[in-house]
């Protein structure tokens, strides 16, 4: 086997029985063994396990078993997942020798749905931050350049998909920490429209926000997860050859673009180019509330983390001190401040959503993230963003954009995959691993 590649591409090869379930999860974990001391991608390897299920799953397929795309496909869960008998810290030293008695609902699923675990991904503590450099497991190292961070708060998953050990991780997303580190680290991340996928059994951080998404190499395999992770799977994939004639793509002139590198400027407005002549229709907009949207998802964040955590704040030595400042900042939050943010949340929502106000943007937004834009998915509507990694490089690294629909339909991915599928494809980090490692 010439080495991990998309998810895609090794499904088709296990039915083709040109590789075995049992050999790619052996690179897998002889990819963890290598690597991670430089990464610090995974805070727990599942090797035992994973041989044992590889074996099963091998016979599975010999006697005309399939599960399904992800069958045999190796897969690295967050370590804010719950799995049964498995250690869960969501990086926190509270946590430490925590061992789940049931695995919570997106791991059961994709169990079932026959991926493989390897292990559990490092992250920031307990999902509060979003480097990922985390006092207690140490920090994730960028595959693409080992002296930066990965971003957070799901660095490590993010970092293994895109050093190539595994074609999909699970991350979590309340405030952009699928799609930082997604960004940071030249892969494609999920977040999907709030509830769509059951976060049931995961270890909380704010209840009204937390998302739980697939972190892959491509788009197409992104959809293909997506796909495996819902209760009400529509099975739509796009296809190699995404056709986005039509498509809608609002533009935002404000926010986005009033603090922002000048070559992280001109990649943006390149790909909006290539959007537009591929047969894209490009809609100038302004974003409005952003300052307000921002206020308040915090307001919603800070008391709903204490909340989850209050119990053991009397251990408060054992907390990393940027973690432990944020849940003591959730007990300035009054009740009544946090309804409104809650409020002033919905009706921005209902405000996007609803025909004719916000505009029938298929794709709503297209842009370079800033770090003020981390919370505003949620309460602003635009709930579902892919966000892939490319438009070059900037200085050798990745960069990305995020393309972003509104509410929910039959076709789910259909507008953000399609819009973002052609113009990453043409990028220099799209499906590449780190020449570095």
């Amino acid at each position: 086997m010439a080495g991990m590649t998309d998810l895609h591409t090794l499904a088709a090869a296990l039915r083709a029985r040109k590789i075995s379930v049992h050999g790619l999860i052996e690179e897998s974990l002889r990819k963890i063994a290598r690597w991670n001391p430089r990464l610090n991608a995974f805070i727990t390897v599942t090797a035992d396990a994973a041989g044992a299920r590889a074996r099963q799953l091998d016979d599975e397929l010999a006697r005309g078993i399939d599960r399904g795309a992800l069958h045999g496909i190796p897969i690295a869960h967050k370590d804010l997942v719950r799995t049964k008998g498995v250690l869960t810290t969501g990086g926190s030293k509270i946590l430490a020798g925590y061992v789940p008695k049931r695995d919570a609902a997106i791991a059961a699923r994709l169990d079932q749905a026959g991926a493989v675990l390897v292990g559990k991904t490092g992250l920031h503590e307990l999902a509060y931050g979003v480097t990922s450099n985390n006092p207690h497991f140490g920090p994730v190292h960028n595959p693409w350049d080992l002296e930066r961070i990965s971003g957070g708060s799901s660095g490590g998953s993010a970092a293994a998909v895109a050093a190539g050990i595994v074609p999909l991780a699970t991350g979590t997303d309340t405030g952009g920490s699928i799609r930082i580190p997604a960004s940071f680290c030249g892969v494609v991340g999920l977040k999907p429209t709030f509830g769509r996928v059951n976060s049931r059994g995961v270890l909380p951080l704010s209840a009204s926000m937390d998302h739980v998404g697939p972190i892959t190499r491509t788009v197409r395999d992104a959809a293909i997860a997506f796909q495996a992770m819902v209760d009400a799977p529509t099975g739509y994939v796009p296809p190699a050859d995404a056709d986005i004639r039509g498509i809608r793509i609002g533009l935002p002139r404000n926010f986005y673009f009033e603090r922002i590198d000048v070559e992280v400027s001109l990649a943006v407005r390149t790909a909006v180019q290539t959007a537009a002549a591929i047969g894209a229709r490009i809609v100038e907009i302004d974003v409005p509330d952003m300052a307000a949207l921002n206020a308040a998802a915090r307001t919603i964040q800070l008391p709903e983390a204490l909340a989850a955590w209050k119990a053991y704040l009397g251990r408060r030595g054992d907390f990393g001190a940027d973690v432990l400042a944020l849940l003591d900042q959730g007990r300035e939050v009054a009740a009544v401040d946090y309804l409104e943010g809650e409020n002033r949340g919905h009706a921005t929502h209902a405000r996007h959503e609803r025909p004719g106000t916000a505009g029938p943007f298929d794709a709503m937004r297209l842009h370079q993230e800033r770090p003020a834009d981390r919370a505003t998915d949620h309460c602003g509507g635009a709930r579902r963003g892919y966000a892939p990694a490319g438009c070059g490089g900037y200085r050798g690294r990745p960069r990305y954009l995020q393309a972003a629909a509104s509410g929910g339909g039959p076709s789910d991915v259909i507008f953000v995959a399609e819009s973002s599928f052609l113009l990453v494809s043409l990028t220099k980090f799209y499906g590449r691993s780190p020449y570095r490692l």
